[in-house]
Parts: structure tokens; C-alpha cells; sequence
């Protein structure tokens, strides 16, 4: 059970800390769209997030794939940037407009997971089964992200529903916001 507490915790600051700003502007953007009523759809698609970033970090573990670490650290930010363009340019905000997301949160996730693959890699022991660490893992992400996107989900629920900003203000304010610091990350870690 050590094992798993230790690849928890890993997994809770892959989320949870401010080396972690790539991963909390991407949350951030993709759940921006949301209301708190809409718990069950954002659950829904942050773990879709959750599954790709996995089955990036299942392979990466098994060394059926590499990948260049400085185009991933590009193509990180890159994905909040797209994230925060969709939510800046979307007119509609209704459920069924929005089922793109839940391909965005998978395939993003896959690229995500590109970039704590060597971490997981060099972690783990020649022979050691990597069910326990990677379950670990996706847990505590999980778990962080839980936690970040009920944060989000609150403020969004005091300031739109009690306060009264409107719903679009508050997604181009988060989005905005998201897509800056992404743009600034974009420029800062062009592989080039």
C-alpha cells in the first residue's frame, strides 16, 4: 500500500502545486463553460481527461511509445490555447454543442499524459507492476482535479448565479485568462 500512496501523492501534485500552472489553466478552460448544475457533465469530462492522460502514461510505462520532451512541453500549453479559442469563439453554450469537448478532454488528455511519461517511466522499477502505481496515480489526479474544478464550479456558482456577472463575461474572463498564460507558456517553450 506504500507503493500507492506514494504514486497518490504524486498523482494529487501533478495537480496540486504551482508546477503545475500548464495543468490548472487547461482544467480551468475546459470546465470555464460549466455552471454548478452541470457537476455530472464536467465529472463526465474530466475523466475523459483523466482516461487519455492514463493510456498515455500505460504506454510511455511499457515503452511501446517515446516521445520529445521539448514538443511536449510545446504542445502542452498548445492545447490550452486551442481549449480557450473553442470557448472565446463559441457562441452557444448548450449541451449539445458541447460534445466536442468531450473529444478535446480525451485526445488532450493523451497529450497531457505525454508529459509525465518519462517521470512515471524512470519511477518505477525494471520488474515492478505498474497496476498499483499507475491506479496511484489516477487517483490522486483525479482526485486534484476534483478538487480544482469544485473550487471553479463554486466561484462560478457565487458569481454568475448570485452575483449576477453574466455567463459569458464569466467563460471570457477564465478563458482569457487561460489562454494568456498559455500563449506566454507557447512562446517560452517553443522547441525550435
Amino acid at each position: 500500500m506504500n507503493d500507492f500512496t506514494f504514486y497518490f501523492q504524486l498523482g494529487w501534485e501533478h495537480i496540486i502545486s504551482f508546477d503545475a500552472l500548464d495543468h490548472l489553466m487547461f482544467i480551468t478552460a475546459l470546465v470555464s463553460i460549466y455552471l454548478l448544475n452541470n457537476w455530472r457533465q464536467v465529472l463526465i469530462l474530466i475523466t475523459a481527461f483523466t482516461i487519455g492522460h492514463s493510456l498515455t502514461l500505460v504506454l510511455s510505462a511499457k515503452d511501446v511509445i517515446r516521445f520529445n520532451s521539448s514538443w511536449v512541453e510545446f504542445l502542452i500549453p498548445l492545447t490550452i490555447v486551442v481549449t480557450a479559442l473553442f470557448n472565446l469563439l463559441k457562441k452557444n453554450f448548450s449541451t449539445k454543442a458541447l460534445r466536442l469537448q468531450y473529444f478535446l478532454a480525451l485526445f488532450f488528455g493523451l497529450i497531457h499524459g505525454m508529459g509525465f511519461a518519462n517521470t512515471i517511466r524512470f519511477t518505477l522499477m525494471k520488474k515492478q507492476s505498474i497496476v498499483v502505481p499507475l491506479l496511484g496515480f489516477n487517483i490522486g489526479l483525479e482526485a486534484g482535479q476534483i478538487v480544482v474544478v469544485t473550487t471553479i464550479l463554486l466561484v462560478s456558482f457565487l458569481l454568475v448565479n448570485k452575483v449576477g456577472v453574466p455567463k459569458k463575461i464569466w467563460v471570457k474572463l477564465l478563458s482569457g485568462l487561460a489562454f494568456c498564460i498559455a500563449m506566454w507558456m507557447c512562446v517560452d517553450r517553443w522547441p525550435g
